[in-house]
């Protein structure tokens, strides 16, 4: 993969932790490779607090998980696993990377989750969005703000502003996330957390058929972003409403 500094992205999927990509939006991403969208991932912590597996044993997962997602760029910065929080630091440590990147759009986790971290990176950044067009705030790098920002809402109880399409993806998206072999193999530690490996397809695969089903399609990922949509031909609105 390519370097921050030699690389820019159309598409910047932001996450809390490896992995987190690979089960929310991981085939959107393939989709937008496949258009020819040049990808990239930042996971804001290493891993070390898992349950199970290793910080390192995480970051190659990672890496293997990035190549079959197609992403031209990933990496992890150093927030502390489990206690993500959104100070001024930790916006202008991303703000760095969407300088560097300069991605148009922004796919971040749904601002409500079980999950602390989750839902922190939700608010994080959308934060360190705004910091990062900010003139006077420097990083060495001129100022950059995306201009869409969409949530991934999978595990969220919300309806969906849109969905996006991954039925020609289904399989390498379940091939990236089984990349986490540390965390998805089946193991005495964490046995009473984790989905039993047999069960993971079945689930991962309802899921994006429930959300497919809802937009008329085989296999879907759900979306929402906060402001209204615009629409040019009302003859070209996709889905059937009856």
């Amino acid at each position: 993969m390519a370097s921050a500094t030699d690389f820019t992205a159309d598409v910047l999927a932001i996450a809390a932790h490896r992995d987190d990509v690979e089960q929310t939006c991981g085939g959107t991403l393939l989709r937008m490779a496949s258009r020819g969208l040049r990808t990239a991932i930042l996971d804001l912590t290493r891993g070390e607090g898992g349950t199970r597996g290793t910080a390192e044993e995480r970051g190659r997962e990672a890496a293997e998980a990035a190549k079959l997602l197609g992403v031209g760029w990933r990496d992890a910065l150093d927030l502390p696993d489990g206690s993500v929080e959104n100070t001024l630091e930790n916006r202008i440590k991303i703000a760095r990377v969407l300088r560097q990147l300069r991605p148009r759009v922004v796919i971040l986790p749904y601002w409500q989750a079980r999950h602390p971290d989750h839902a922190m990176t939700g608010l994080l950044g959308y934060d360190a969005c705004f910091v990062s067009g900010l003139a006077k705030v420097d990083t060495g790098l001129p100022p950059h703000r995306p201009f869409k920002i969409v949530y991934a809402c999978l595990y969220a109880d919300v309806r969906p502003s849109f969905v996006v399409d991954i039925t020609p993806f289904i399989e390498q998206r379940h091939s990236a996330l089984m990349a986490y072999q540390s965390q998805y193999a089946n193991q005495q530690s964490g046995s009473g957390l984790f989905v039993p490996e047999e069960e993971i397809r079945e689930r991962t695969f309802a899921e994006a058929r429930h959300y497919g089903l809802l937009a008329g399609v085989k296999y879907g990922e759900p979306f929402v972003q906060k402001e209204v949509g615009l629409v040019d031909d009302l003859t070209l609105l996709p889905v059937q409403s009856i």
